[in-house]
């Protein structure tokens, strides 16, 4: 069995096996915003945590909450809901940060809840629509997965902090 060594931006080694590394192909961690489930490739989550005391950085955009202290790391703190244009809603004891690497970044989404983590096959994915609604939100869709009678919205992560505001996130 070969292995494969993964470095972190924090100098930190991890080994894996090659097969740690298959069992992560299509899974995804699925979490709710309102009424809507949505998914993200599970090899972008680093943790799942309660969410923390956040901080706020003043001249942020509207959805960047602040920075949270997550064990001597310095993490900016998303909120989906806001981001996707969703009504704001108070943070209760189901509220979860998911926290993700997005290229050399490390950044936290606040999320309504966490569901699980779910095998989804690639045939099962279709693309997103082709049309935009007018704050383009569809630019995060990576692909909708049909799970039975159900939709979840798998995001690109990639896509969700981009252009100017990845600029200010990489300076927190």
């Amino acid at each position: 069995m070969s292995k494969t060594i993964k470095q972190e931006t924090d100098e930190n080694l991890f080994l894996l096996d090659d097969d740690d590394l298959d069992t992560q192909n299509n899974k995804y961690l699925l979490f709710h915003l309102g009424k809507e489930e949505y998914g993200i490739d599970i090899a972008r989550v680093t943790a799942i945590e309660e969410l923390p005391k956040i901080t706020n950085i003043p001249d942020m955009p509207e959805y960047v909450k602040g920075v949270i202290n997550l064990r001597g790391k310095v993490i900016p703190a998303v909120d989906l809901r806001l981001r996707f244009g969703l009504m704001e809603r108070e943070y209760d004891n189901r509220t979860c940060i998911i926290i993700v690497r997005v290229e050399e970044n490390t950044l936290g989404f606040i999320v309504d809840t966490v569901s699980e983590v779910h095998d989804i096959q690639d045939s099962n994915i279709e693309p997103p629509p082709s049309f935009k609604n007018a704050s383009g939100h569809n630019q995060y869709i990576a692909g909708l997965a049909k799970q039975g009678e159900e939709v979840k919205i798998i995001l690109d992560v990639e896509k969700i902090i981009s252009g100017k505001d990845q600029n200010v996130l990489k300076k927190i």
